[in-house]
């Protein structure tokens, strides 16, 4: 099931996905009494019990949940590797540290291929990121441990991962969220917008419920973008823009067509 069509989105299943979850690609969920593979980068499911051909060769729906990772988004390395490094927390050369790692580059090599000087640099690099690891794991530990009493405080909202704009504007809160939406949806989240707002917060939190009426890998003409918005709101290319602008719509240079950015 794309995203924009479930209950949950893609976004959100991602982010609540546990490290192993994430190096796999996919999650196993019980829903409606089956129990489903969803990958976390595109959101193709696939449903335990049915068999699955490619190639003329037939896998059970776990085996096949990880064909399709494989075949159609590469490594969970490299996927993960090439996200935005505001999410990811990585500098561009921690990103080459760490590429170059995974090849089993010695640090020679290393040194030579990134340009940063010597072996012992390389060496100095490779500590400070087996830190930060170590930092990362105390740090969930004190944020899990801070946030077992429940009612403290709402939950954000989950970031889109192909937001482009990762800063305040998208530290909503779940609570916030719902009275904007109830705010400026006052005929329900299907209907027009009362008003498009100019405060930023408000206008992240729009345009994500907004993105959700269109369905992962789908392609759309710009005539087809304008009446999906154009139901929400007569301004259709302030809101096109905006999405296109926040990373959550993409399109071609041209305009030609359109799709969810995930």
């Amino acid at each position: 099931m794309p995203e924009g069509k479930g209950s949950v989105s893609i976004s959100e299943k991602f982010w609540n996905a546990s490290i192993e979850e994430l190096k796999q690609g996919y999650i196993f969920e019980t829903r409606d009494r089956s129990g489903i593979y969803t990958c976390l980068v595109c959101g193709e499911e696939y449903e335990k019990g049915i068999i699955y051909k490619n190639d003329n060769h037939y896998y059970e729906a776990e085996k096949y949940a990880a064909l399709h990772v494989a075949n159609v988004h590469g490594t969970m390395f490299n996927w993960l590797l090439g996200m935005d490094k505001k999410l990811i927390g990585l500098t561009d050369l921690q990103k080459g540290l760490l590429l170059a790692f995974h090849q089993s580059l010695s640090d020679g090599e290393v040194a030579k291929e990134l340009g940063i000087g010597s072996t012992s640099t390389v060496r100095n690099h490779r500590f400070t990121l087996r830190e930060k690891v170590k930092q990362a794991k105390l740090f969930l530990a004190v944020m899990e441990l801070a946030e077992e009493k429940p009612g403290v405080s709402s939950p954000f909202v989950s970031i889109p991962r192909s937001a482009s704009m990762i800063d305040e504007r998208f530290a909503i809160t779940e609570e916030e969220n719902a009275e904007i939406l109830g705010t400026y949806f006052k005929e329900g989240l299907d209907g027009p917008l009362s008003e498009f707002p100019k405060k930023q917060k408000r206008k992240a939190a729009i345009l994500r419920q907004l993105i959700k009426r269109f369905a992962a890998g789908r392609k759309y003409s710009e005539k087809e973008v304008n009446a999906i918005l154009g139901e929400a709101f007569p301004d259709h290319v302030t809101l096109r823009r905006y999405l296109i602008d926040y990373g959550l719509l993409d399109r071609e240079d041209d305009g030609s067509s359109y799709w969810v950015k995930l």
